[in-house]
């Protein structure tokens, strides 16, 4: 089976917490961020290589089996925490499911250290000053540490657009010319009538 990438559900927040907490207690919030990127890069390796994302999914291939090729690929090139946390998901079947745990255990470190995730979209590649301004005014308005995100949308044109959880904040040169058409087409059409009616109307 493939791997599935969803929004966090039940059994995802059930091992994240469990996940937290021993990073908690492993060694804080470094630990926990830590865990959290290599999550991230793993998943980032499965979305580039089909190969690898299907070595991580597959019911043919036994847990012992993988279970010896993840110790020899990710050994000493992840937090302990990290290796032992996927042989758990190995064994239990549950590897297939990585993608909502690792989102959810995202979400979990950004509440609880006041951080929140901002993908930030623009024309071009925004530099850094840029990505700081944005950056520095949502510490402003948000009063959280903001985890910028920087994506390329070439179909914008120009200006930029947030998205911060289910909130989309689009400031795109396009989203400004479609409202532009779109409230000309509006009073347009209004100040037609309003002329027809002058026109029409009693002497």
């Amino acid at each position: 089976m493939p791997l599935i990438f969803s929004e966090p559900d039940a059994l995802a927040r059930t091992y994240a917490v469990s996940l937290f907490d021993l990073a908690q207690q492993a060694g804080g919030q470094s630990t926990a961020e830590q865990v959290a990127g290599e999550l991230e890069d793993l998943l980032e390796l499965a979305r580039s290589d089909p190969a690898f994302s299907e070595f991580l999914s597959s019911r043919i291939l036994s847990a012992r089996n993988r279970e010896r090729s993840l110790r020899n690929i990710l050994s000493g090139r992840v937090h302990d925490l990290t290796l032992r946390f996927l042989l758990v998901l190995n064994e239990k079947d549950r590897l297939s499911h990585i993608a909502p745990i690792s989102a959810a255990f995202d979400q979990l470190l950004q509440t609880s250290y006041g951080r929140v995730e901002v993908d930030l979209f623009t024309a071009t590649p925004a530099d850094t000053s840029e990505i700081e301004s944005v950056r520095s005014r949502l510490r402003e308005v948000l009063g959280k540490e903001p985890v910028v995100h920087a994506y390329t949308d070439p179909s914008m044109i120009g200006g930029l657009r947030l998205q911060i959880g289910d909130q989309l904040i689009d400031a795109s040169i396009a989203s400004s010319l479609r409202k532009l058409r779109e409230r000309l087409t509006v009073d347009g059409a209004a100040s037609v009538r309003a002329r027809a009616d002058r026109f029409l109307g009693p002497n």
